[in-house]
């Protein structure tokens, strides 16, 4: 704890509600203040409060909301009916607001009483001003989901219990319409304005389920040997202006959300997936940055500003990499060329230090209730990478632009950048220390450890059985990438200077990024003081961030659970990932995450030794340690809390 936090009789600071009904409070380093339930004083989880730190720590003041929204079913109680919500941080006994008329549900929702009644039917619930601890709160159901269980209502309740409305209001849609035809009418006239790239090579590669494309690559061999490379990029900015109804509904959303079932926009699909998609055999109005590189990857010449192009074609990552694998097939000789750069590139980036940690994601095949029944890890190709070294390439130039301009004038000027700090000291050596357990050493010199080190290190662990559970808790120790109008560079990139620039269909800080570019770029000035309007919505678009990433994982594990749920008393092969004293956390080969309770471990008393990160059995000395593989049985689940138990099985490859 720092000095001044010592000192300091109260603090105003966000808290943290855990399922056992604890307020945390967390200071600087590893410090952290627990307050107990009867001491929240209404406090909920992601507020903002005001904590006195005299005698017993307690909530003196709720500043802030976070929100008062939450999802859940409905409980009757006697002739009053409760909240059992979705969110087990949620503590209170919330309480249904009752209609003149009765005595429970609001008469609009009279023909689903019953099923309210026996908790079938999930609801969306606002809740009124709450102050009184000593009281219940009170709400009332403003969105029927749906019946609990069915795919749909459980997806609908993951983004609602995130904060994010599935639809957008019907005054933004009309808004969007209005746009696309006065759109079309003036396209003519805009042209004019812009570079014309529609006859140089272009197309676009994407996932094989996007609809939306952000970002287009163009290419020409110019006469004297070298390349100009085009990454272009959906204008937004141009059809979507500062304070529109669209523009607020963007800053209130701030980023697209990918759960695995859908998609749900930042922008209305009208603008999209159609407007400002660059779809293939269409001309499109796009903000680009234009390299003229040679063969070595040296930048000769770099270009900003509006373009128009025209997609020659729609690849997707697996039909662009089917072309390099056999050697032809539509512009194949564009994107060999385009691959051996992006290889030579990501090449000087890894010399430079920018850490590569590989990535398990996985796809679910759904049946046509939405079911999960199939799951596999998604293949990355050599194509993901050449586009994402592209996309690099042009968040880098674009934040490079904005540095040689502050030098030039000498001055701070507003710009959003997507910062990465370096690991904490506590952190680090927590993390040498694991990876000594498991056998490998991490160089610390002056509390610090280089991403030069640990991109070394993940090349070492490359195909090895720990690899997975060792970036994992790499990535753990690392500092979160936050967007901020302070620039201290990223350090997992290993770039002085960097922000996101290619995706304004699905971000609004890249939408915030051209508008600032436009406006430089015009020679046009922004006073300083508009600094603070945009650390504001920087701000703002960390914390969506995080919460559509959340909104991400919970579908993830939603939909594992699911999968498994069918498979009870089957036996897994996994690898341990986790060790807690109450119990042993297992991945199993297809991906799922699910926990061995001690209680199952009935052959022994086990202690957990956290030095070696292992359980030990005081009488049978048997060991189960992280990185090690063992065979379980599936012997239950729990969709609700999206739960998943083991036990280990007779053949189990463990301890000893």
């Amino acid at each position: 704890m720092k000095e001044n936090e010592k000192t300091k009789k109260t603090l105003e600071e966000t808290i943290i509600i855990t399922t056992k009904r604890i307020g945390i409070i967390r200071l600087s380093g590893n410090d952290k203040i627990e307050i107990p339930e009867n001491n929240l004083n209404t406090a909920l989880n992601g507020d903002l409060i005001e904590v006195s730190l005299e005698k017993k720590p307690r909530v003196i003041n709720v500043i802030k909301r976070a929100k008062n929204k939450f999802v859940g079913t409905i409980y009757r109680k006697d002739d009053v009916y409760f909240l059992t919500p979705d969110d087990f941080r949620f503590y209170p006994h919330l309480e249904l607001a009752r209609p003149v008329s009765g005595v429970g549900i609001p008469s609009e929702f009279s023909n689903l009483k019953e099923d309210i009644s026996n908790g079938n039917t999930k609801v969306l619930i606002e809740m009124s001003e709450w102050t009184n601890p000593k009281e219940n709160p009170v709400g009332k159901i403003i969105k029927i989901l749906g019946r609990k269980g069915e795919n749909n209502t459980e997806m609908e309740a993951i983004l609602y219990g995130k904060g994010f409305d599935t639809s957008f209001p019907q005054e933004v849609e009309e808004e969007a319409n209005k746009i696309k035809n006065t759109a079309t009418k003036e396209f003519a006239k805009e042209i004019k304005k812009r570079k014309d790239i529609r006859k140089t090579t272009t197309f676009t590669i994407d996932p094989d389920d996007a609809k939306d494309f952000d970002d287009a690559l163009s290419f020409k061999k110019l006469k004297d040997g070298n390349y100009e490379i085009g990454i272009h990029i959906a204008d937004v900015t141009h059809y979507v202006k500062i304070n529109s109804i669209i523009d607020k509904e963007a800053i209130s959303r701030a980023t697209s959300v990918y759960l695995v079932d859908r998609t749900i926009p930042m922008l209305p699909e009208i603008l999209s997936n159609n407007l400002c998609s660059l779809n293939p055999d269409e001309d499109k109005l796009t903000y680009s940055v234009i390299f003229t590189i040679n063969k070595n990857t040296q930048i000769i010449d770099t270009w900003f500003g509006e373009t128009i192009i025209h997609s020659d074609k729609r690849f997707t990552y697996k039909e662009a990499q089917g072309n390099l694998d056999r050697g032809k097939g539509d512009f194949y000789e564009e994107l060999k060329i385009l691959d051996e750069l992006a290889k030579k590139i990501r090449k000087e980036r890894a010399k430079k230090g920018a850490i590569s940690f590989g990535s398990n994601e996985y796809k679910f095949t759904l049946d046509e209730d939405g079911k999960a029944i199939d799951v596999h890890k998604k293949e990355l190709m050599q194509t993901n990478d050449l586009i994402e070294d592209f996309m690099l390439l042009a968040n880098k130039a674009v934040a490079e632009f904005i540095h040689n301009q502050e030098k030039k004038l000498k001055i701070e000027i507003p710009f959003v950048y997507r910062i990465h700090d370096i690991p904490k000291v506590d952190q680090i050596k927590e993390l040498a220390d694991f990876l000594k357990k498991t056998g490998y050493h991490l160089s610390i010199k002056k509390n610090k450890v280089s991403s030069r080190d640990l991109n070394n290190l993940l090349e070492k662990i490359e195909g090895e059985p720990e690899e997975n559970l060792i970036a994992t808790a790499m990535l753990k120790s690392m500092a979160k990438a936050i967007y901020s109008t302070q620039n201290i560079g990223h350090y997992g990139l290993a770039f002085e200077h960097y922000t996101h620039f290619t995706s304004p269909i699905r971000r609004y800080p890249d939408m915030m990024v051209h508008r600032l570019m436009k406006k430089y770029l015009a020679g046009e000035n922004i006073s300083p003081r508009s600094i603070k309007k945009y650390k504001e919505l920087t701000s703002r678009s960390t914390q969506q961030e995080i919460a559509a990433v959340d909104a991400e994982r919970n579908s993830v594990r939603y939909k594992f659970t699911e999968f498994m749920s069918d498979k009870i008393g089957e036996e897994f092969e996994g690898v341990i990932s986790g060790i807690t004293k109450w119990g042993v956390y297992v991945q199993i080969e297809n991906g799922a995450n699910g926990m061995i309770s001690l209680r199952t471990l009935k052959n022994d008393y086990y202690d957990l030794d956290t030095k070696n990160y292992s359980l030990v059995g005081q009488k049978t000395r048997t060991k189960y340690s992280l990185g090690d593989k063992i065979k379980v049985r599936l012997i239950k689940t729990n969709i609700d809390r999206q739960l998943i138990d083991f036990e280990i099985s007779g053949g189990s490859t463990s301890g000893g």
